[in-house]
């Protein structure tokens, strides 16, 4: 055999060699492609981080009621700990696309700054899907509460320090940090208590038990307009469109109050991007169809729809936002 042979031969080897490590990076992209296009192959679970009747709760039932994605969408009840229990099964899901959390301004923004230790990193943990939607709380009163007003609030909280109870469905909650906001802001004192979710809260707030809550809007409204209890005043900067008749606490004497909850989908950490756009297409489309449209305007929910990228950065500027009203204030979990 001569050299040149030889020599050839080890090149032919050694191109076949190259060609068969390379075989697995190369496979790599279409078995990725055919995961994403087989799924979902089985139901996903959208768990949600309070009990039912809440906007957390509603907004995940909507998705569950009009996802066509060829499995379906389970909601998953799992309260506690201000969210923080769902919120954690959801971050030590495997990221695979079929654990998601309708996360909220609680669970992705407040908790970090008001617990002393958080079962999971509020941004490292989680994938971002969708920023779906926001919300301004409704300072609600007791009927029998001699109040119509902030004003008349602040100037009966000043007289009666220690005397008004508010309601939350848990501690972290928007609920809980708007009256701790408003506390702070209004130089008032008032003593909060945190219930196991709203539907807990509503029944002692009704018979006098406590005295005012901060309920988000889609819970509190429907109630003030049959008289079952009072609206005051809204959280945000700016009137909903669906109270336009109820001012806010800013405009109201309180210049720069701003409460909004917001809510939003999250997947695990490491979620493929193409799962992650796909579960986004789906929400998007869901939010805009003309019924849940006007479902979400009754309620008082502004659909947002904003994106992974959105989401991600929102948080941030969220994140630091209540961090220092936080600080502020002084609240913490008790």
């Amino acid at each position: 055999m001569s050299i040149l042979t030889t020599r050839r031969d080890a090149l032919t080897a050694s191109v076949r060699l190259a060609a068969l490590l390379s075989l697995p990076l190369a496979l790599a992209p279409s078995q990725s492609a055919a995961q994403t296009a087989s799924y979902p192959s089985r139901p996903i679970k959208l768990i949600v981080t309070f009990p039912t009747g809440g906007a957390p709760d509603i907004l995940a039932r909507m998705i569950a009621e009009k996802a066509q994605l060829g499995q379906p969408v389970i909601i998953d009840n799992k309260p506690g700990a201000g969210g923080n229990i769902g919120a954690d099964v959801t971050a030590k899901s495997p990221a695979d696309g079929y654990t998601l959390v309708m996360g909220t301004v609680g669970t992705h923004s407040i908790n970090g700054s008001l617990y002393a230790k958080m079962p999971y990193d509020m941004v490292k943990d989680f994938a971002p899907v969708t920023l779906l939607a926001s919300t301004p709380n409704l300072l609600v009163v007791n009927n029998n509460l001699p109040v119509k007003t902030v004003q008349d609030l602040i100037v009966y909280a000043r007289a009666n320090p220690d005397k008004l109870s508010f309601g939350s469905p848990g501690v972290g909650s928007s609920v809980h940090i708007s009256g701790e906001l408003f506390k702070s802001m209004a130089g008032v004192k008032m003593t909060h208590v945190p219930y196991k979710g709203r539907q807990f809260a509503i029944p002692d707030l009704v018979g006098g038990s406590i005295q005012l809550m901060f309920d988000n809007m889609p819970s509190a409204l429907p109630m003030a307009k049959e008289g079952k209890i009072r609206a005051v005043a809204q959280t945000s900067l700016k009137r909903s469109p669906s109270a336009p008749d109820v001012p806010t606490v800013a405009e109201s004497g309180l210049p720069g109050f701003d409460a909004t909850s917001w809510f939003a989908v999250f997947a695990p950490a490491g979620t493929p991007k193409d799962v992650v756009a796909r579960l986004h297409g789906e929400i998007v489309r869901i939010f805009k169809l003309p019924d849940i449209i006007e479902r979400m305007k009754t309620l008082g929910l502004d659909p947002v729809l904003g994106g992974p990228e959105e989401l991600a950065r929102y948080q941030a500027t969220e994140i630091a936002k209540w961090a220092k009203v936080i600080k502020e204030s002084g609240a913490k979990a008790e």
